[in-house]
């Protein structure tokens, strides 16, 4: 074992009544630097007391307040190693955690939930603790509504088969996507591994895979404009300046090789040398080992976006999103209201034009992979372009929305 449990008597400051706190004491061997940790348990004893009650407890019949004394000991000694034991390797920070919380945690949904939202916001990833938020929110919503059970008290053994698939029909009655489905679903399945590998719960339990609840696989709908509305969006006249802007930076993401908003908000006056920018793209930066540095050539088009919203003294961030006095949370609300203002003035201009209502910023990223192919790039130019991982990303990146490309490049075959 790389680890000692024991209760131990911490003689070194007496209290006033003459006696010391009773502790337990985790003697960790593993790594280079070994560590002796103790716990408070509000338990206080004299010398004389806790050697009659612990040290030698055989020497006298012990009763009353003493056996309960000793009692208590025993059930937080054992539970203590069993679960050090239970550990596949000892982490200090890990049995605190599991010793500390209260029994009926091992098997709650919520405590799951809120250790990995805990993990997310102390890692900074803002956005991934939301979206488990809004998994357990609905969760909670489902299981308080049609099971008559506060998200509180849910546990891992009434998440089965059935209980998924009535979630599932309790989110398509409220209109609910198969794709939001999907989301929640996978994001339920994480925690649930999670309980799993901690040993918290059984494998047993686990209500995905064959022959159970299977998680809808939804075909992405790629979103992108074609030539002819990328100019009508383009030359489009513009009712006010919020307009003007939402239209300005969904062109500049879209000329910037469909850079995400985030990545914008992000980009510093550091960041451009000369006729270019580099950046790393925030979104996967923290998935891969190895950081792949994006290099972004400036046009006269981009650089008269940076020169008209550009900050003045052309210090620290280019644009007036975000701040660098901003917490992490802050951040990520100025950039999702950001995103949430071009979205709703873009859509207000496609409405008006004949164009598709749903667009988003999202198109541009879209909308610069598929031009960029029909005018002849290559996959691989696209592929390094989008930053992703391999060239089978890119590919699939197309898959469901090229059929109009190869129906305009057939047509173009015959023009020698």
């Amino acid at each position: 074992m790389s680890y000692i449990i024991s209760i131990v008597l911490d003689k070194r400051r007496a209290k006033e009544n003459g006696a010391f706190p009773v502790k337990l004491r985790v003697y960790n061997k593993s790594g280079n630097v070994k560590k002796v940790k103790l716990y408070s348990l509000d338990i206080d004893l004299t010398d004389e007391k806790f050697k009659t009650i612990w040290i030698n407890p055989e020497n006298i019949s012990l009763r009353g307040v003493n056996k309960e004394i000793r009692l208590k000991l025993q059930a937080i000694e054992t539970r203590a190693n069993n679960e050090a034991k239970e550990m596949t390797v000892f982490d200090i920070t890990k049995f605190e955690t599991k010793l500390f919380r209260k029994s009926s945690d091992r098997n709650n949904v919520k405590y799951h939930f809120d250790l990995v939202i805990q993990k997310n916001l102390k890692n900074n990833k803002i956005g991934t603790a939301e979206s488990y938020k809004y998994t357990l929110k609905s969760l909670a919503e489902f299981s308080q509504t049609k099971k008559n059970c506060k998200v509180e008290k849910l546990t891992f053994n009434a998440i089965a088969v059935e209980w998924l698939n009535e979630y599932q029909d309790f989110m398509l009655a409220k209109n609910k996507s198969y794709t939001t489905i999907a989301i929640y679903t996978r994001t339920l399945r994480v925690v649930f591994n999670n309980a799993i590998e901690s040993n918290d719960i059984s494998k047993d339990i686990y209500p995905f895979g064959k022959n159970k609840y299977k998680i809808p696989r939804t075909k992405k709908v790629k979103k992108a404009l074609n030539s002819k509305q990328l100019k009508t969006l383009f030359d489009v006249e513009v009712t006010n300046d919020n307009e003007q802007q939402a239209k300005d930076f969904w062109f500049f993401s879209y000329a910037c090789n469909g850079m995400n908003f985030k990545d914008i908000a992000l980009l510093k006056y550091s960041d451009i040398k000369n006729d270019r920018f580099s950046y790393y793209r925030a979104k996967t930066f923290d998935k891969s080992t190895e950081k792949t540095e994006i290099t972004i050539y400036l046009t006269d088009y981009t650089k008269s976006i940076i020169s008209k919203y550009g900050n003045k003294n052309e210090s620290g961030f280019v644009f007036n999103i975000i701040s660098k006095d901003d917490t992490n949370e802050i951040q990520y609300k100025k950039i999702k209201n950001f995103t949430r203002f071009t979205n709703d003035h873009i859509k207000r201009i496609a409405k008006r034009n004949d164009l598709p209502n749903d667009i988003s910023t999202y198109w541009a990223r879209h909308s610069f992979a598929t031009n960029s192919l029909r005018k002849g790039a290559s996959m691989e130019f696209i592929s390094e372009a989008l930053n992703h991982s391999d060239l089978n990303v890119t590919k699939n990146y197309f898959a469901g929305f090229e059929d109009e490309a190869k129906k305009e490049f057939a047509n173009t075959l015959l023009d020698f």
